[in-house]
């Protein structure tokens, strides 16, 4: 999905609520696009940060314990991977909430 076509339903559902014409018409980059099911990739993006979480915590586990064929270097940067993403799951949380709160808030 792209942010031009998110923009567009965004602007299309705000003049339905105002009442403005809805003329507006998102851009379709494929005629033959498959719909995309918002819930079901937002549900495999926390799950594939979570992988990444429980891959980060094995690695450390494994070296913390002894094992040899674990290199420092490949759990510091699992360990800074999985943060920065959790990090990014974060801040697409709050933008999400408030566009949430924001057409939740407008007048109709």
């Amino acid at each position: 999905m792209q942010i031009q076509q998110v923009l567009a339903e965004m602007r299309a559902l705000q003049a339905r609520a105002t009442g403005a014409p809805t003329d507006i018409t998102p851009p379709t980059s494929q005629s033959t696009a498959q719909p995309t099911d918002f819930a079901a990739l937002l549900k495999n993006s926390v799950d594939h940060i979570a992988s990444m979480q429980n891959q980060a915590t094995q690695l450390s586990s494994a070296y913390e314990a002894g094992d040899k064929s674990v290199d420092l270097t490949r759990v510091m940067l699992e360990v800074q991977k999985a943060d920065l993403a959790f990090r990014a799951m974060t801040q697409v949380r709050n933008k999400l909430l408030d566009a949430y709160t924001q057409v939740m808030n407008m007048s109709v």
